[in-house]
Parts: C-alpha cells; sequence; structure tokens
C-alpha cells in the first residue's frame, strides 16, 4: 500500500480532457477552444470530437496551438455499439494516433452488428490511449454495460456539461461497482465543453508529471498520478493502517469514502489538514478522499487500494 502520494518529481498541472470544437458539434473553432482555456489559466486540453462519419472521423489536430506555456493532448470521443438501452456508447481516447482506424459510426445511432464498445476501448488502449467510460449517468449506463468495457483506466466521475444541462453528470455509482468488483480504476472530472452553454471551466484535473508535454503528462495519468477537482486543492495524502492524513485548501469537510456506505469524515472552518480515522473502513479493500470547501466545491482523490 503506498503510504504518500504525490512525492514523484514534477509539478501539477491544470488539464481539461473531454472538450469539443467545430471539429464536431462544438461553437468554437480549435484554435479559440485552446486559447480560452490557456487564458483561464489550464496546462493542457484534450481536444476529444465526437468520433463519427457525420464530422469524417476527427481526430482533431491541436499541435499548431502548443506553446511553451500550453500543450495539447490529442484524442476522441469514441463511439460504437450499443448499450443495454439502445443508445450509442460514448467513450474516451485521450493520447489516439493520428492513423487510429474507425469504426462503422456514420452518425450518433447504433449501427447493427457494427464492433463493440469492449473492442474499441481495448483497441485505444493498445494504441496508447488513456480510455474513460464517460457520463455514465447521463448515458443510462447499466453495471453491465459498465462491466464490459474491461480497458478502462478511468470512469468520468464528475461532467460539469451534463451538470450545466441535465443534472446528470456524476458517476461516483458505476465507479463504486467497478472497484467493488476489484477493478483498479482512476476517476477523472471533466468539462465535456461545447461552448454552446455555461459548459465549461467547472471540473478539471491536476496532473504531477516531470514536464508540459504530452508524453510525461499521458505517463502520469495511466500511473494514477493526479487528482479531480472543481476548485480545492489536495496538496498531500498520507495513509497509515488506521488513518489518512489529508493536506489541502481551506476546506469545511474532509471525507473518506470506501466498499459500502461507512463514511469516515473530519469537518471544521478552513481546515488546511485533516487526521481521518479509518475503524470504520477497517474492512473496505479500497478507500477515496472527497475534500469539500465552503462553497461546497470539491476535490477527488484517485481510489487508494488497502492492503489487508
Amino acid at each position: 500500500m503506498p503510504t504518500r502520494f504525490f512525492t514523484a518529481a514534477g509539478k501539477f498541472y491544470r488539464g481539461n480532457l473531454h472538450t469539443h470544437s467545430t471539429g464536431s458539434d462544438g461553437a468554437l473553432e480549435p484554435k479559440e477552444v485552446c486559447r480560452r482555456y490557456q487564458a483561464e489559466g489550464y496546462d493542457f486540453i484534450a481536444l476529444t470530437d465526437h468520433f463519427v462519419g457525420l464530422f469524417d472521423y476527427p481526430i482533431t489536430d491541436t499541435t499548431a496551438f502548443r506553446n511553451e506555456n500550453f500543450t495539447t493532448i490529442l484524442g476522441a470521443e469514441l463511439h460504437t455499439g450499443s448499450m443495454d438501452n439502445g443508445y450509442l456508447w460514448h467513450l474516451l481516447g485521450v493520447g489516439l494516433p493520428t492513423d487510429f482506424a474507425a469504426p462503422d459510426a456514420p452518425h450518433f445511432k447504433p449501427v447493427r452488428g457494427s464492433e463493440s464498445a469492449a473492442s474499441i476501448a481495448q483497441r485505444a488502449r493498445e494504441a496508447g490511449a488513456y480510455v474513460t467510460i464517460v457520463h455514465p449517468h447521463w448515458s443510462g449506463l447499466t453495471e453491465a454495460d459498465a462491466r464490459s468495457i474491461t480497458a478502462a483506466h478511468a470512469v468520468e466521475i464528475y461532467n460539469h456539461g451534463c451538470v450545466v444541462d441535465n443534472d446528470r453528470g456524476e458517476g461516483f455509482l458505476t465507479l463504486e461497482h467497478l472497484l467493488n468488483e476489484g477493478r483498479h480504476l482512476h476517476m477523472i472530472a471533466t468539462d465535456d465543453a461545447h461552448f454552446h452553454s455555461a459548459d465549461y471551466f467547472g471540473g478539471w484535473v491536476m496532473v504531477k508529471a516531470t514536464e508540459n508535454s504530452p508524453e510525461a503528462l499521458l505517463a502520469s495519468l495511466k500511473a494514477g498520478e493526479f487528482y479531480s477537482t472543481t476548485g480545492p486543492q489536495i496538496n498531500d495524502i498520507r495513509v497509515t493502517e488506521d488513518s489518512v492524513e489529508v493536506d489541502c485548501t481551506p476546506a469545511v469537510n474532509i471525507l473518506v469514502q470506501g466498499q459500502g456506505s461507512p463514511t469516515a469524515r473530519v469537518g471544521g472552518e478552513s481546515l488546511t489538514t485533516g487526521k481521518i480515522p479509518l475503524e470504520r473502513l477497517a474492512h473496505s479493500p479500497w478507500i477515496r478522499i472527497t475534500v469539500m470547501d465552503r462553497a461546497g466545491k470539491r476535490a477527488w482523490s484517485n481510489p487508494i487500494w488497502v492492503d489487508k
């Protein structure tokens, strides 16, 4: 069990992993999307336009918009197959090669006999991408749906666009069902920005990497060297056999969740360090940490697997 986190060399870089442009159904040109994110203090984004024939299967080239203070990771939102509810699958591939082979997905309707979601997820992972099950609440994902994507690195647990546009933006239940089955997964917060509404700058990841390059960022994502947030910062996490200590920006609640309903917490005024006993979570194989500030903004650690 790792006892301390974020000790690897490097610094934290702020990024959005789920974004759209006029390359698919977004309102802004790719250059303007990148400009706005950099202007808001982001270090990187992945522009992930919809990988369907309607838009000529784009993996939008954003390399021209990189500079010494801002970078981009190529990727796409992948679609194929059909979920249990009959709707088209949505998966995120961050770090795709530009020659990634397209499925039979001419539009946003499932095609009978097309490649399965499990298959395209596996192909994306083998091609070097960081693969995520996205907006499970909005999608109406079943447990069986989620269980079928064995190549996923992560579940999108906060999607700001879905929060703003339809109040179906969280994916914790899907994540925890998979964790409880022994799946070692990360959790990401994103915007899913299209810029048709105020669906931007609301959820992001803070990735600790040796440099702000696509290669270093992807390596850190795959290693789980990051946390997700809508505002608060997590500066350090220290785990012992009987407690967790968390250093963060001022918070009113620091919580530890695990398998089942038990939760441990410490509350206070402007907490910047909290020590949380793990007695109530003694039988959980995994734990995760939530930091909540006075405005209700939250930050989330990746799941931590506890050696028993």
